[in-house]
């Protein structure tokens, strides 16, 4: 057994959904045949749409044939389905939750320590789990139970002050657990070993030779099925005030006195803290929104994000967004923090690009040689987890003249496989580490960094940015650089002077 978990039960609500379908059961199937789930751990799933386990099992075993690594395993499964069982009501009737509690009173079936998955909308978290509480199934004196919400907490700071409010009236702050499954990905990860594990770069990770830093996520999909959802949200609200804002402070933060939770939250929240408020009536110079038009990605033809299913025909709704930021702190007064995300964009790529400042150019001023090409470090979190650092070096031949060069490292060995972001964060959900959870404190703040932005965009005008399905984004993203010389960077790969045009 590899790193095994004591014995406990998950219990899924929303088994049949896409979450569970293609995010969650995956993980723990993936968890089983490496054997890092104790034999003891069960999993009981619950939902509306099948009738009794068999029904749910069949349905789940052919999700799983398509998206579990290297194939569906017959031991594997049968061990997993021995694991999991499955019930069937509704979240909204009372006489679930007691049915629920008879049936995880029985301790030959089902460990006493006990995660509740929320995998549901969001307008569901309060009223399950005050049910939760009024059958006695959040009180710990046998056991803990640990309630893991995911995103959006909340649509803006309001919401999530009246939601939090909520969910401390049966709960404890411990037991909470808000993920975000960016923060799973061994490259997100890897950001905080390169920076506090080697000494390396620590003299220049800061406003000194730093000229600014791009944090990006882009992806050629469009929302899918997620028309009505995606239309209430956002790429503000689904990508920036959760997974870039964290990475934000993975990059920009000072070095915790340990990994524990507590050392880990306050240095973040330290960071977002430090934000500069963005100004209600300068909103245009700090944001830029877009949304796809008709276009073409890759060899195929897509639609306009009006014509997608479930969206209004008049929507205002940002699939692109882009903000720039500024740290008011000793190491990075000065730096911007340009973060951008969007959708059906040219290529699928995320990453953190630092951009160095140029080199004095006085050892060339008798030549007719310019080092007009800056030092880049580029951190590839997918679908490349990699670090690039490009460099300009002396061009071969007799004559003195200069080229980019790069040094590229891959984070794994070609024999390691990838895990899922959900693997390590569901063990941890186990082991009761919330450092890669989120705060209720960071929560907050980061609404408090993107509500004024919210509430601007909230009013239909003419800074919805159309742009062409299979481009990098709206050109007016462009204007959101201090410098002409300055501009995105898209991908990892070389480019000459180390920069691209949109």
């Amino acid at each position: 057994m590899n790193n095994m978990t004591e014995p406990c039960t998950f219990v899924i609500f929303g088994a049949t959904g896409d979450l569970a379908r293609g995010k969650l059961l995956p993980a723990l199937y993936h968890l089983d045949a490496a054997g890092r789930l104790h034999p003891g751990t069960r999993i009981l799933t619950t939902g509306r749409r099948h009738p009794d386990r068999d029904a749910w099992l069949s349905e789940t075993r052919a999700d799983l044939s398509g998206t579990v690594r290297g194939g569906l395993q017959q031991e594997v499964f049968t061990r997993f389905a021995d694991r999991v069982d499955y019930m069937q009501g509704d979240l909204r009737q009372a006489d679930f939750y007691k049915q629920l509690q008879a049936r995880l009173a029985d301790r030959q079936g089902f460990p006493a320590d006990t995660a509740f998955y929320m995998a549901l909308g969001a307008s569901d978290y309060a009223g399950v789990i005050e049910n939760l509480d009024r059958v006695a199934l959040l009180e710990e004196q046998l056991g803990w139970r640990r309630v893991v919400i995911e995103k959006p907490f909340g649509n803006d700071l309001q919401s999530a002050a009246i939601l939090q409010q909520k969910l401390s009236n049966h709960l404890r702050e411990e037991q909470i657990y808000r993920i975000d499954h960016y923060l799973g990905k061994e490259t997100v990860r890897n950001i905080l070993v390169f920076r506090f594990g080697n000494v390396l770069m620590e003299p220049l990770w800061n406003r000194d030779t730093i000229d600014h830093i791009q944090i990006i996520h882009a992806e050629p999909q469009g929302i899918g099925k997620r028309g009505a959802t995606y239309d209430a949200s956002g790429a503000l609200r689904d990508m920036i005030q959760s997974h870039l804002l964290q990475l934000l402070t993975f990059v920009a933060m000072e070095s915790p006195v340990s990994m524990a939770a507590e050392a880990l939250h306050a240095e973040k929240l330290k960071v977002l803290k430090s934000i500069r408020p963005i100004p209600a009536d300068r909103i245009g110079d700090y944001a830029v929104r877009g949304q796809y038009d008709a276009g073409k990605v890759g060899p195929d033809d897509v639609i306009a994000y009006r014509d997608e299913g479930r969206v209004a025909a008049d929507s205002h709704t940002e699939t692109f967004a882009a903000l720039k930021l500024h740290i008011d702190n000793w190491r990075w007064a000065g730096v911007p923090f340009l973060l951008r995300t969007g959708k059906r964009m040219t290529a699928k790529q995320a990453m953190v690009a630092i951009c160095f400042k140029q080199p004095p150019q006085q050892f060339f001023r008798s030549s007719h040689i310019r080092c007009d090409a800056s030092n880049w470090l580029l951190i590839g979190i997918q679908p490349n987890e990699c670090l690039r650092l490009e460099m300009t070096v002396k061009a071969p031949g007799e004559a003195l003249a200069t080229r980019q060069t790069a040094l590229d490292a891959a984070f794994r060995k070609a024999d390691e496989t990838v895990n899922d972001a959900y693997e390590e964060l569901l063990l941890d959900i186990v082991r009761g580490d919330r450092s890669l959870f989120l705060s209720y404190e960071e929560v907050t703040q980061a609404w408090q960094i993107i509500d004024p932005v919210l509430k601007a965009w909230s009013k239909p005008g003419e800074d919805l940015h159309l742009y062409p399905a299979g481009s990098w984004g709206p050109r007016a993203a462009d204007r959101l650089f201090d410098s002409a010389c300055q501009s995105w960077r898209h991908t990892l790969g070389a480019c000459g002077c180390g920069m691209e045009k949109l």
